[in-house]
């Protein structure tokens, strides 16, 4: 099947609930923090970002592989998935663990997050749990690298078993997409690397650029463009064959190819209108996956990711406050954007 016959976008890797608790504050070690108020939703990089194109109102089929526990939280996704009209063939039941889960402490008044997490079925999921030869989508999307214990193994052939798992993808007719975790780690280049010579796009924050790449993005919060620039050229270098994304809570920038370069800044979110930023990467992808796959320029593409993102911040769950396109685009006409410079 050609590439222009082929609809939709297919999601793969870390399904899990986040547990999301809004607390008065950060407590040091051996203190206590209250909990304000707490919520279950979506949570990991395919059920987020399906999520949001749904909420988006995305034109075309979306579908997911992965693995959940045989237990309520798995068929509260199940059922979530189904009830945004995603595709869970491939969402299968694992035997083995639990589904995923995240804590997710959201401090109030800044809406700063800390995670944490419990593995789970994400552990056991393996190159042959994904099939491509039961979709017809144009785009497959596989996060988190760095967090999918099987695939971030050792592949003799394709340098890690994720690679492979794009490598097949491409073979079979898809354009690909990776994501990665931000996380403590020596590991980013070792796993992440490998798999952008089998990524057609890549979006990556810019904590996850930084490490990968080993250039320093950003100092005290603040993103050095030159330096952001810089790096998106080596993750480019490293294989990936159309567009290196950066994104970062200010703007994103992004590079093609060509070298041709664009800086999109964010929207200009008033602070009392941030509830959280749990997702916000998540949407802020989801934005650019739905301009990829309908073909618009990489400017459209850019101000639906920042938008995306802008609306997911005003909502402490990973996709509750993503809307339709066109309301989320208005938040960039009522605020207006960053200033960069």
């Amino acid at each position: 099947m050609s590439q222009a016959a082929r609809v939709g976008i297919l999601a793969g890797g870390n399904w899990l609930v986040d547990h999301t608790k809004i607390i008065d504050g950060y407590p040091p070690q051996d203190t206590l923090a209250s909990i304000l108020s707490q919520s279950l939703s979506n949570g990991g990089g395919p059920y987020n970002v399906l999520i949001d194109l749904a909420h988006l109102e995305a034109p075309f089929p979306l579908e997911a592989i992965g693995l959940v526990g045989d237990d309520a939280e798995g068929e509260y996704i199940r059922r979530d998935c189904q009830a945004h009209k995603i595709d869970v063939r491939q969402l299968r039941i694992a035997k083995e663990a639990p589904t995923s889960y995240t804590d997710v402490m959201t401090v109030k008044s800044t809406g700063r997050r800390t995670f944490f997490h419990q593995r789970g079925a994400n552990a056991f999921l393996d190159a042959p749990h994904f099939d491509f030869t039961q979709s017809n989508a144009r785009l497959f999307h596989l996060g988190y690298l760095l967090l999918l214990d099987r695939l971030d193994q050792p592949d003799a052939n394709c340098g890690t078993v994720a690679a492979s798992v794009l490598r097949r993808a491409q073979a079979a007719g898809f354009k690909t997409s990776a994501d990665v975790v931000s996380v403590e780690s020596d590991r980013f280049a070792d796993v992440v690397l490998p798999a952008l010579r089998f990524c057609d796009y890549c979006i990556l924050n810019e904590l996850e650029a930084e490490r990968t790449t080993g250039v320093a993005i950003a100092k005290e919060g603040i993103v050095d463009l030159s330096a952001a620039r810089t790096a998106a050229r080596q993750l480019m270098n490293a294989g990936v064959r159309e567009w290196v994304v950066i994104h970062f809570p200010s703007g994103a920038i992004a590079l093609d190819r060509q070298d041709n370069q664009l800086v999109q800044p964010s929207v200009a979110m008033p602070q009392a209108s941030i509830a959280g930023t749990t997702g916000a990467g998540d949407a802020f992808a989801a934005g650019i996956l739905l301009g990829l796959h309908e073909n618009a320029p990489m400017e459209t593409a850019l101000r639906y990711g920042v938008c995306t993102a802008a609306a997911s911040l005003t909502d402490p769950s990973s996709s509750d406050g993503v809307a339709a396109l066109a309301q989320c685009l208005g938040l960039a006409e009522t605020h207006g954007y960053r200033d960069l410079a």
